[in-house]
């Protein structure tokens, strides 16, 4: 666990299957995917609040983050992630169907977007593009009109 894996934080059965599917088309079988089905369990996995030892844990090499998670949404996630110093620079990207401004503002933080919509084949395409993230080479922050740069986060406790 660790360098290889992909933290997917997804609440909605459909989109898991529907992500993980999109993921094996572009050749990412071989990753490990770690699946969180809400905030809580994604904030746990990262920062092992409940367990002394995900401290020691290796990070995921990619988080793909819905917005709208139970007990803790997606962008409180991303708060938390940006605030701690050795989860500040883990990539993360964005699956969301909403186009809403607030989401667009407040998503700055992450490092790219993926836009859910009824079209399978262009989600697969958008996934495609998570390739640099995996190899440690980011795309440029402006290549794609969805990503933002980020805005870093004054130093908080995400665990309380």
């Amino acid at each position: 666990m660790g360098e290889g894996t992909i933290l997917l934080v997804e609440d909605n059965p459909d989109d898991e299957v529907l992500t993980l599917r999109a993921l094996r088309k572009n050749g990412l079988a071989d990753e490990q995917i770690v699946v969180a089905r809400d905030g809580v369990e994604a904030l746990d996995y990262l920062f092992g609040c409940a367990a002394a030892s995900a401290s020691r844990r290796p990070l995921p090499r990619l988080v793909l983050l819905n917005l709208k998670l139970p007990k803790v949404d997606g962008l409180e996630v991303l708060r938390h992630l940006r605030a701690d110093e050795r989860t500040r620079l883990l990539p993360v990207v964005i699956m969301t169907s909403s186009r809403e401004q607030q989401v667009m503002i407040d998503g700055r933080l992450a490092d790219g977007w993926i836009f859910r919509g009824v079209d399978f084949d262009l989600f697969t395409r958008e996934v495609g593009r998570l390739m640099p993230f995996l190899k440690g080479n980011p795309p440029e922050q402006k290549a794609h009109p969805m990503t933002s740069p980020r805005l870093r986060c004054p130093q908080e406790t995400p665990c309380g």
